[in-house]
């Protein structure tokens, strides 16, 4: 990538490795703020005492330096096709409503019952772990990470399943 402020005024740039390291909830990055950029000591000022308030977000060490360690790694996409596939396909035919994702790795389902956080703790007695789409500005939808193993997907469609069955739906 070329040095981008050489060719925009005032550029500042960041990063996070989450979705690049399949690093998911991690939050850790890098921001970069050129010299050459109006104002760019307090800019820097900013960004260090946004850092301190927001200590809760620092990366651990050890993930600073596993990420050191694997820059110029390659993420091998068709195993999150493959867990797409699987969770996704199994979700229709058990006649969930889902949203097929074409970038991330992680889908949203609507929920057949009113409540999405009800919803949650029902798939939860069913040792599967989702999160309400409110949390994401997607009232009655669920959102399912497929970034795991693919026999964790294996394992739990069956879940999903009796979920859906019980309900009624």
């Amino acid at each position: 990538m070329p040095y981008l402020s050489k060719y925009y005024a005032n550029t500042i740039i960041g990063y996070s490795f989450s979705k690049s390291l399949s690093l998911a909830g991690e939050r850790i990055g890098y921001l970069v703020i050129p010299d050459e950029a109006a104002d760019s000591e307090n800019i820097i000022s900013a960004a260090n005492i946004a850092n301190r308030i927001l200590g809760f977000v620092n990366a651990p060490s050890l993930f600073q330096r596993v990420v050191a360690k694997c820059l110029d790694a390659k993420v091998d996409l068709d195993t999150y096709n493959k867990n797409r596939e699987l969770l996704y396909n199994g979700l229709v035919s058990y006649g969930y409503e889902c949203i097929k994702p074409e970038g991330a790795f992680y889908l949203f389902v609507k929920t057949p019952i009113e409540n999405e956080v009800e919803f949650c703790n029902l798939a939860k007695q069913k040792n599967i772990l989702i999160v309400s789409g409110v949390a994401f500005g997607c009232p009655g939808y669920v959102r399912i990470a497929y970034c795991v193993a693919y026999k964790t997907i294996e394992k739990a469609l069956p879940g999903f399943k009796a979920l859906i069955e019980e309900i009624g739906k």
